[in-house]
């Protein structure tokens, strides 16, 4: 059975929230009309940092979208011509204060497909050291944390690391760095 791809009919703007659109989409199928909306958001990074002696850098903070404090490593939005790269380190340095060796590259996801246009760039920052303070922007508040590399996989097994984009990031640095 082949997938039917539907075709587009209209776009309309339904709300604009600084970096957050939300686009209602009319779609055709099958000679049936019908709606879908997108989010349409920034790029994003995730940064996992790895010490010297094996030690991974993370952050606990506070998720409106839950509610709640997770942890995870170090990510963020990438600013407008930013390099997803240069972005990684900027946010390592801005919610840990510790910097590293060149950023290696882990892949790309989609953060949501079935409702958002958006990507999550994921990266490794091997040698990673104190370098200062923290720079987190006004509204944000994070705790800098490092976990060995059994307590992070037991984090991750447990479910106390809960964030999808960060259980991505973390499970393909511990294969690259197994």
């Amino acid at each position: 059975m082949a997938i039917l791809v539907p075709k587009k009919t209209s776009v309309s703007e339904v709300g604009s929230f600084g970096w957050l659109r939300i686009d209602r989409v009319g779609l055709e199928s099958d000679g049936r009309a019908h709606e879908a909306h997108v989010i349409r958001t920034v790029d994003w990074v995730t940064t996992v940092a790895i010490t010297p002696d094996d030690r991974f850098v993370l952050v606990r903070q506070h998720r409106y979208g839950i509610d709640a404090i997770t942890l995870e490593p170090a990510g963020g939005i990438i600013d407008p011509g930013e390099d997803p790269a240069e972005a990684a380190v900027r946010e390592l340095r801005e919610e840990t204060g510790y910097a590293g060796d060149p950023a290696e590259p882990l892949g790309v996801v989609h953060a949501n497909a079935a409702m958002q246009n958006n990507r999550c760039w994921f990266f490794l920052v091997r040698g990673a050291h104190l370098v200062g303070d923290l720079a987190c922007d006004e509204n944000e508040s994070v705790e800098p944390l490092t976990m060995s590399r059994a307590e992070v996989v037991e984090a991750l097994e447990s479910g106390a690391i809960s964030h999808v984009l960060a259980v991505v990031a973390l499970m393909r640095a511990l294969a690259r760095t197994g």
